[in-house]
């Protein structure tokens, strides 16, 4: 059987960024990857926003790691040639009971180091966006947009520079807890051919997959996994230019941020995401829901045009299911929390997962020093 120091389960984003960590420190690390290539999940199907940390609780993961990997991101980006904007948001109420959410979305952003929001009025937003309809606004100067597959690219270049390799096709099937490690069973996904390793540190960043894939480890302890609930986002683009400079939001909902108008490097708009409960994963967009859009969208922007949207792409986001409730928070769980040596599981990572994906790195691989 062949033996590797660290063993990392997936190559999004999050995977990477752990990959490229570990091996900065010169930790042997190998990445195993179901797909032919990098990033085919959940770390290309968002909105390539790089987040401020405005929503989250105070001394939460999210919270945490969004305002230290936002900082992290862009230095990173413009180091290694990745290209990103730092456009900036605005948060809009629409209407005058959402003034007071603007306010309270303002303190919880202060409590999590968020210290440049501004509050507008109508005429000062509207100064900004002519085109927009609003009785508010939070600008946030902060937030841009990012390449999400040029900084993948990046992070596994950084990686194998410093000697981590990558194993595409593989997909890892089970796990055992033994006295020398764990043993991890995979498969070759074109052939079916098994294959085990040995690895001292297995990290599971298998997005999706993560609970199942933890579920499958022998001697993780019971109750070590929680429930996952399936939340779709899906997304429509717009013809024609847009009228805007700023990415434009509304006032969070529940399970999402709102359908919100992002901008791509290229300065096209795109809508979403919205949020529809799922049982299993599919990623086909019901053009029927453009309906709803409409609606949603023209109450910040109500000159868009009839028969303007057509379906884009859609994105699936983990809710974990934790006493019987909707978790808010990343869980990441080391040897802590479960007992077993060497093993680390990441639970939940959405948005803004990849915002915060630098800092994730090395808080996991500041778990598995002290392992």
């Amino acid at each position: 059987m062949e033996r590797v120091e660290c063993l990392i389960a997936g190559a999004g984003v999050i995977g990477l960024a752990i990959a490229r960590a570990l091996a900065k420190r010169g930790i042997e690390t190998l990445i195993v990857e179901e797909a032919e290539t990098i990033g085919t999940g959940t770390s290309s199907r968002n909105s390539e926003v790089i987040h401020a940390g405005i929503y989250y609780p105070k001394d939460s993961l999210k919270g945490r790691f969004c305002v230290e990997g936002r900082d992290a991101l862009y230095a990173f980006a413009t180091s290694h040639g990745v290209a990103h904007s730092r456009c900036g948001k605005l948060i809009v109420a629409t209407n005058e009971a959402q003034k007071a959410t603007l306010s309270a979305i303002a303190m919880r952003a202060a409590a999590c180091g968020v210290g440049d929001l501004r509050h507008l009025s109508e005429l000062e937003a509207r100064r900004r966006e002519p085109d927009l309809a609003c009785t508010a606004a939070l600008l946030s100067p902060s937030t841009g947009i990012i390449d999400s597959h040029g900084l993948m690219l990046a992070l596994l270049g950084d990686a194998e520079e410093n000697g981590a390799a990558i194993s595409f096709n593989t997909k890892v099937m089970a796990g055992a807890v033994t006295n020398e490690g764990l043993r991890i069973e995979t498969i070759e996904t074109g052939s079916g051919r098994p294959y085990d390793l040995q690895a001292t540190v297995f990290i599971n960043a298998c997005g999706l997959e993560a609970p199942a894939l933890a579920s499958s480890i022998l001697g993780l302890p019971e109750g070590s996994v929680p429930g996952t609930r399936l939340a779709k986002g899906n997304y429509f683009s717009a013809t024609g230019k847009t009228p805007f400079r700023h990415l434009i939001y509304p006032v969070p909902e529940e399970g999402g941020l709102g359908v919100h108008l992002t901008l791509d490097l290229d300065g096209r708009m795109r809508f979403g995401p919205d949020v529809e409960w799922v049982d299993a994963i599919d990623y086909s967009v019901d053009p029927k829901r453009a309906d709803r859009f409409y609606d949603e969208i023209r109450k910040y922007w109500p000159k868009l045009p009839d028969n303007a949207l057509q379906p884009a792409y859609c994105g699936i986001r983990p809710k974990l299911v934790i006493g019987g409730a909707i978790a808010t928070d990343f869980v990441i769980e080391g040897p802590a929390a479960h007992g077993v040596r060497g093993l680390v599981n990441l639970f939940g990572i959405e948005s803004p997962g990849m915002t915060s994906c630098l800092s994730i790195a090395n808080y996991v691989s500041d778990l598995i020093e002290g392992n």
